[in-house]
């Protein structure tokens, strides 16, 4: 029987009949995979909901409570470096228990989180509020790694095309989170509560249901099943093939990685800090409330919406070709933000739109990189360091955009992002280079 290190304890243990059977069984592992990605699919529709509720007025919550611009950006990068943290613990849960358990805890604090921000609110305490940003996070880093649930029992050749289903179905939840600003805040205001602390009432309730829907449902679990299937097929292999091949793949693995990690890193800071303040330049220009949320909508759909066909394109074009798109895509979205008109809601919704589709492009690629590199056995362990990079460059681009608005501009700001989404393009350059030298070795 197949032994498993790492789903069930740190020794190998004789997995359960009932993961057996889906390890001998490809038919029952393509059953369980589209299993999987309905129930994935499900939850991220009100992950999604719950992720938007801090991109569209986190900023302008923390403007309202703390009266300045310096520091309205530190919300959103506190909850995404709450997400680093997060990240990193749901990888080594997932590692360890399973998709299950590290997803469905992931959202449920998230949710505790974002109660915590509405009596922050409710009883204006800005301490409550960064620490409480901090813990809203965990949804966040949750909602990424979602994406990772889908791709574990997925053939090579549709892993983009997995990651992509599991986005695409996020733009529901998350874009009629902002449209629903008003009528949240309505709600807030009636039970006594600011009425930007409405968006979070939303996704309390959301990030709590997608984690029960992913803890009562999730079963067996995919990356307990596909780690299964990988130790056993390391064990033929190992007997036949011996263990060089497995040092070169290692090599192989980590090049990988590094490109996967940079790719994804330099997108989420250009996308989170041209974001961030784009509610607080709207504000500055006369734009009401709802118009933010039809902008930042339409933002978190170009981010999730054309996921499908970006996963179509990564697989038959390949992440690398994927990613230089994603830093042109950038670069045009930073010169639109800077140079159009903030009283102009046609090129704030174009330069919002090219922000979330090249951040689409980015992350697509990136995560298909990161798949195909990391074998199983350390898969969700890599995939949550990964993801720890992702946060903390986004907390970062967070916390730098009000300083350098306060500072400067807004033009300045969305320069600055179309200036470091070039750096994309050496980095691809860099990772092909090194691909065409192994190559060139091995002849």
């Amino acid at each position: 029987m197949v032994g498993n290190s790492g789903a069930f304890g740190d020794k190998a243990q004789p997995l359960p009949a009932s993961i057996t059977e889906y390890v001998k069984s490809p038919e029952k592992q393509r059953q369980l995979h589209a299993r999987t990605m309905r129930i994935v699919i499900f939850s991220q529709i009100f992950g999604g909901a719950g992720l938007a509720a801090g991109i569209t007025v986190g900023a302008l919550l923390a403007q309202d409570m703390l009266g300045t611009d310096s520091y309205a950006g530190v919300p959103t990068g506190l909850f995404t470096l709450g997400s680093a943290g997060a990240a990193l613990l749901v990888g080594r849960l997932s590692q360890r228990w399973g998709r299950r358990a590290g997803l469905s805890a992931g959202f449920i604090a998230g949710g505790v989180g974002a109660i915590g921000v509405v009596l922050a609110a409710l009883f204006n305490s800005v301490p409550l509020l960064f620490l409480s940003m901090l813990i809203y996070g965990a949804g966040t880093a949750t909602n990424l790694q979602a994406r990772y649930a889908g791709t574990d029992l997925a053939l090579p050749t549709q892993r983009a095309k997995a990651i992509s289903m599991a986005m695409v179905f996020t733009t529901f939840g998350a874009v009629a989170g902002p449209n629903l600003v008003n009528l949240t805040g309505e709600i807030a205001t009636s039970i006594g509560a600011p009425p930007l602390s409405g968006p979070f009432m939303l996704a309390a309730a959301a990030y709590i249901i997608a984690g029960l829907v992913l803890l009562i449902f999730l079963r067996p679990d995919p990356f307990v099943v596909a780690k299964a299937i990988a130790e056993e097929q390391q064990a033929n292999a190992v007997s036949v093939l011996g263990e060089l091949s497995q040092a070169s793949e290692k090599i192989t693995n980590k090049k990988g990685i590094i490109l996967g990690a940079t790719v994804m890193v330099l997108t989420q800071i250009v996308m989170i800090a041209i974001m961030t303040m784009t509610p607080v330049h709207m504000q500055h220009h006369g734009h009401s409330l709802g118009k933010v949320g039809t902008v930042i909508g339409i933002h978190v759909a170009a981010m999730y919406l054309p996921s499908l066909i970006t996963g179509v394109l990564v697989d038959k074009l390949g992440y690398s070709m994927m990613s230089i798109v994603s830093g042109f895509t950038l670069l045009l979205s930073g010169l639109v933000a800077a140079f159009g008109p903030g009283d102009s809601m046609r090129m704030l919704i174009l330069a919002l739109a090219l922000l979330g589709l090249g951040w689409n492009f980015g992350l697509i690629s990136g995560t298909a990189a990161i798949v195909d590199a990391a074998p199983p056995q350390v898969r969700a362990k890599t995939q949550g360091t990964v993801d720890v990079l992702i946060a903390l460059g986004g907390a970062s681009g967070g916390a730098l955009s009000g300083m350098v608005v306060a500072h400067s501009s807004y033009t300045a700001l969305s320069l600055a992002g179309a200036f470091l989404s070039l750096l994309l393009i050496p980095v691809v350059v860099w990772s092909r280079k090194k691909a065409d030298e192994k190559i060139l070795k091995n002849i």
